[in-house]
């Protein structure tokens, strides 16, 4: 089978480290045919995406914060500069401040509250909205979630409700962006060891229980959340948008 993204566009937001989900999602892109932007924010991440870059086919490596409305102005004129349709955007981003996934959720302050919101749901509502004008042809707009979305993991606190958001904020958008031909998903996948995910107390105890629990009876793998991501941004994926697709060894449907 040819690639499947051969001659496609796509922008990554949020690799920070080879161990992201983001960048297995870059590279298997890259090795179904398509080509990258990847974004950074600050200097130090901006070392780290551009080594990584160099095993991938990158076109443009650009600043990104998704919290500055100015930054996504330029974001979408350096797209528009590329001179051709962007045909996937992929949303891997999220934060918490590191309290806020320590004490007990009630215990979230107002401060705590919105900063998780503002970059882990409100933006890919604004990433979307600067990404859909150079997506004259369509295409796919996915982000990242995970089961505290629906259910309560233990410390994972107000990540869960602003994973919550997140799903939310899919649906309305590939209604608004349906007609554009744009679809919108997210990949809800397993516990994979992340810088991020080790932010969570007691996070080796979640891998655990998925182990020896889900009916797979293994940890998530990055490659399997960029396989599934490949296919939502081909034209496999054409007729699939509002949707939450589980990679996460079955675990979701486990009562205990």
């Amino acid at each position: 089978m040819p690639g499947l993204l051969e001659g496609k566009l796509a922008i990554v937001l949020g690799i920070a480290n080879r161990w992201s989900l983001a960048y297995a999602i870059a590279q298997a892109f890259s090795r179904e045919g398509a080509s990258l932007v990847l974004t950074y924010l600050g200097e130090h991440q901006k070392e780290a995406v551009e080594s990584l870059a160099k095993d991938l086919r990158v076109e443009r490596i650009t600043p990104c914060d998704v919290t500055s409305e100015d930054a996504l102005a330029a974001l979408t004129e350096t797209l528009r500069s590329l001179g051709r349709p962007v045909n996937a955007v992929v949303h891997s981003l999220a934060y918490a401040n590191r309290e806020d996934l320590v004490q007990p959720f009630v215990e979230t302050g107002r401060a705590g509250f919105l900063t998780a919101h503002e970059v882990s749901a409100y933006s890919l509502v604004a990433v979307a909205r600067a990404a859909a004008p150079v997506m004259t042809a369509g295409g796919s707009i996915t982000t990242l979630t995970y089961l505290g979305s629906t259910r309560v993991v233990p410390n994972y606190n107000v990540m869960g409700v602003a994973k919550a958001a997140l799903e939310a904020s899919v649906r309305y958008l590939a209604s608004d962006l349906g007609p554009h031909k744009i679809r919108v998903n997210a990949i809800s996948a397993g516990p994979v060891k992340t810088a991020s995910a080790r932010a969570i107390r007691d996070f080796s105890s979640i891998l655990d229980v998925v182990a020896k629990r889900s009916p797979l009876r293994h940890n998530t793998e990055p490659a399997e959340v960029g396989d599934a991501a490949v296919f939502l941004a081909s034209d496999l994926g054409r007729g699939v948008t509002g949707n939450v697709l589980y990679v996460d060894s079955g675990m979701q449907i486990m009562g205990l």
